[in-house]
């Protein structure tokens, strides 16, 4: 989360877009965005040409010799506005459309344009992002989630960011590989394929291929940053990662953007992102060949709220479950698009556990007679504040095949407050927030470490944080997969001292307090 001097910044800068006449959220969101481009194309552009140094590789240059004027370290501090208006406004976004050009990227910049119409206010913006510490490990993810907590419409149309330790551990748990084909229907300011690029150059790193970096961040500490350069992978496995590994679906243009831009800076040449509902008839009119048993892997935080028009759902998923509420649907459509063994991890609103209508229960039971529903992770109600305080769980499941057992986990703490600031709660030994802290190490070590074997046997204390529950046991309960309706309670029986005894303290008692009083008397 953005906080303190950060989060002033921010706040400061929104307020100059506003005095500006840019009102509008979204465009102001855009423009930012644009401007953080421009200064990560710089970032990253440096620190390639210091590991080229190092390394003798050689790296795809975003500046040419002849452009080296383009770069945000070159341009950022001219003084004369109006000849850095008509430079950002006619050189800079024209080499934005251009750079990616021959790409997928370049669906989305082809129409980038500034709209800052003062140099004034170009001036304040530039000076303002110039200051905020882009490269300080995920610190321009978290600007996008306090941008987008500014939108009138955030958790509304679910149009947050889903916490990173959350993404992170969803993440983790399905271990995604180099060679599989990964989605997000709904994928907002892609955080969770974003999140699969930083895994993979961490698991594919050697201890040689991982570097220190110190950083200052918002709070003018000195803190060291490990980069990851995955450089166990193969130039084959690269070429995939880059061109062709990654896909997302949004219907709001504005995010897909950023999305875009937010790939392209994690190392993803070409994103395959693109405007779709994903839900709807026209999905499989317009990518007949990633509609359906097209993906490996898919995470996903679909919006919780909304009925949609049926008319206007595909009627293939509506086969799967007859409804109108996005939240199931979006469940169905997962199974649909994963090829056969293929998996997910996707965050519910908890509804979905144990609500009683036809619907609901259909859904489930999708879930466990025809897949393989293999966990149910039981999140705290505050984790999505301050956007929404709907209880959550993470549901892991697989495309086909049967369920026997079904794994649960009851997180009681993410690391962070569960009220409106979202604080971290721990620290590491120099006083560093911890960002993946509390229950989820536990939980990732106890899903990576689970034994169904022990399943039917008395060593599943289902007193404990997690537990099995068998499939004959969850279709008994109208196949509900609420935590609760499963585990188990200690009832500890309380001893009580015996009255009499409790009667002859306070006797004893009443005689001191008189006999003090009668001294105290004998003193006046």
């Amino acid at each position: 989360m953005i906080t303190g001097e950060l989060k002033n910044k921010i706040d400061k800068l929104w307020l100059e877009f506003w005095q500006g006449g840019i009102a509008n959220p979204l465009t102001v969101i855009e423009q930012v965005t644009f401007l953080m481009f421009a200064k990560l194309l710089d970032i990253n552009e440096s620190r390639d040409e210091k590991r080229a140094d190092r390394t003798g590789r050689s790296f795809t240059r975003r500046f040419k010799d002849n452009e080296q004027y383009l770069r945000w370290s070159q341009f950022s501090h001219i003084e004369d506005a109006e000849r850095l208006m008509n430079l950002v406004r006619d050189e800079v976004f024209k080499h934005f459309r251009e750079h990616t050009s021959d790409s997928r990227f370049g669906d989305y910049m082809k129409d980038a344009r500034m709209v800052i119409d003062k140099p004034s206010l170009l001036v304040k913006a530039i000076e303002m992002i110039d200051a905020l510490p882009l490269d300080a490990g995920d610190t321009k993810g978290d600007l996008y989630e306090y941008l987008l907590s500014k939108l009138t419409t955030a958790g509304i149309n679910g149009q947050f960011r889903t916490p990173r330790h959350v993404i992170k551990l969803m993440v983790w748990m399905l271990d995604p590989q180099p060679g599989e084909v990964v989605a997000d229907p709904a994928c907002g300011t892609a955080g969770f394929l974003v999140a699969v690029m930083e895994y993979l150059l961490e698991i594919y790193s050697s201890q040689q291929g991982v570097m220190q970096e110190e950083l200052i961040d918002d709070q003018g500490k000195t803190v060291s940053q490990k980069i990851y350069t995955g450089d166990l992978l193969t130039q084959e496995q690269w070429q995939t990662i880059k061109t062709r590994m990654f896909h997302g679906f949004d219907f709001d243009n504005t995010m897909l953007r950023i999305a875009a831009m937010n790939l392209y800076m994690h190392g993803v040449d070409n994103p395959d992102i693109h405007y779709q509902d994903t839900l709807a008839q026209s999905f499989a009119n317009h990518f007949p060949e990633l509609e359906q048993n097209a993906f490996d892997v898919i995470f996903a935080n679909p919006p919780f709220k909304g009925s949609l028009d049926e008319d206007t759902i595909n009627p293939l998923i509506l086969r799967l479950v007859k409804t109108k509420k996005t939240e199931l649907l979006f469940i169905a459509l997962i199974l649909h698009m994963l090829k056969p063994g293929g998996r997910s991890a996707t965050v519910v609103p908890q509804g979905v556990l144990f609500g009683s209508s036809n619907a609901h229960q259909a859904v489930r039971q999708l879930l466990i007679e025809h897949n393989q529903l293999e966990a149910v992770i039981n999140l705290p109600s505050g984790v999505f504040k301050p956007y929404a305080g709907v209880a959550t769980a993470i549901l892991i499941f697989a495309k086909g095949g049967a369920t026997d057992h079904v794994w649960f986990y009851d997180v009681q703490d993410d690391g962070y407050s569960l009220d409106d600031k979202r604080d971290p709660l721990y620290q590491d030994e120099q006083g560093n927030p911890l960002s993946f802290a509390g229950d989820l190490p536990k939980v990732l070590a106890a899903y990576q470490n689970r034994d169904k074997s022990i399943a039917d046997t008395e060593a599943n204390d289902k007193t404990q944080a997690c537990f099995w529950v068998s499939k004959a046991e969850i279709a008994t309960n109208k196949y509900d997969l609420s935590v609760n309706r499963y585990k188990e309670t200690v009832h500890q029986e309380e001893e009580y001292e015996d009255p009499k005894a409790i009667l002859q303290q306070w006797m004893g008692l009443v005689d001191e307090i008189q006999d003090e009083l009668k001294e105290l008397e004998g003193m006046l």
